[in-house]
């Protein structure tokens, strides 16, 4: 089953990791970078990579955000283990980025690991064709307050200032066949309803998943994409009346044409009810 929920945790307050475990989420990525002050980031490294060795994830995904630069190296071996889910990678800006993490990854006997680039960059968005056909990748991101100010843009509350580029790595992904995107954090953990809404549109968008820096927002999320018992329903009518029509296009309840493109559609319904 794909994950739907990253819940993200500072690297350097050990109490919050086994919580996290438990809270619900698909996923707990693990923060070396932005959550970590500079004086305390090999603090963090070292608390993180015991803890990852030594706990037991029972079928939770395990991320860990490293810090781009000098530090990148260190993080990714200090890490590497058999719970590791994979690594996400800020600020990427080429495919070369995520080669010599593969690189690391592989040197240090990580062969399932994974990665995941997060695109916070005008450079980094115009690869994004080039980073989603990278070794490991899995999935795409977009840090979109660094996009924001790298690009020199103001985002209100409609964030319709980030469509082009929201869109951007949706293409990129469904182009190089890898998982659709995971949406970007909110600092909203206080209006639920309307973080439920922002979280909507960005599923019709094409993300799958959003990130997350409080659990209050874990179940949001997966309310908006976890397919309703009507949309699974549908999604089965559709597949049940193109199956038995006698030409490739047919017609569902409501006297629409359904054809091939519907039932992929309707396939991805039920897979993420799945």
């Amino acid at each position: 089953m794909t994950a739907t929920t990253y819940l993200y945790v500072p690297g350097d307050v050990p109490q919050r990791f086994d919580k996290a475990l438990r809270s619900g989420t698909d996923a707990v990525i693990l923060d070396l970078e932005d959550a970590v002050a500079a004086a305390r980031k090999d603090e963090a490294r070292g608390l993180v990579a015991e803890w990852i060795a030594n706990c037991d994830p029972d079928g939770i995904e395990l991320w860990v955000r490293v810090n781009p630069g000098a530090l990148q190296e260190s993080d990714i071996r200090a890490v590497a283990g058999p719970n590791l889910t994979g690594i996400w990678l800020p600020k990427v800006e080429s495919a070369r980025d995520l080669e010599a993490a593969d690189r690391i990854l592989t040197g240090c006997g990580a062969g399932d690991a994974q990665l995941s680039a997060l695109v916070e960059t005008g450079t980094g968005l115009l690869a994004a064709p080039e980073l989603a056909r990278a070794p490991r990748l899995r999935f795409l991101q977009i840090g979109e307050v660094d996009l924001a100010a790298d690009l020199g843009i103001e985002v209100d509350d409609s964030a319709e200032q980030l469509l082009f580029a929201r869109s951007q790595v949706v293409v990129a992904s469904a182009a190089a066949g890898i998982e659709p995107p995971v949406a970007a954090v909110s600092v909203n953990f206080t209006d639920l309803p309307a973080f439920e809404a922002d979280t909507r549109r960005l599923r019709r968008l094409g993300f799958i998943g959003r990130a997350c820096i409080h659990p209050k927002q874990l179940a949001p999320v997966r309310t908006v994409f976890t397919p309703t018992a009507e949309e699974v329903r549908h999604a089965e009518d559709v597949l049940n009346r193109l199956s038995a029509a006698t030409s490739g296009v047919g017609v569902d309840a409501h006297g629409h044409l359904i054809d091939e493109a519907v039932a992929r559609s309707a396939r991805r319904v039920l897979a993420r009810a799945r």
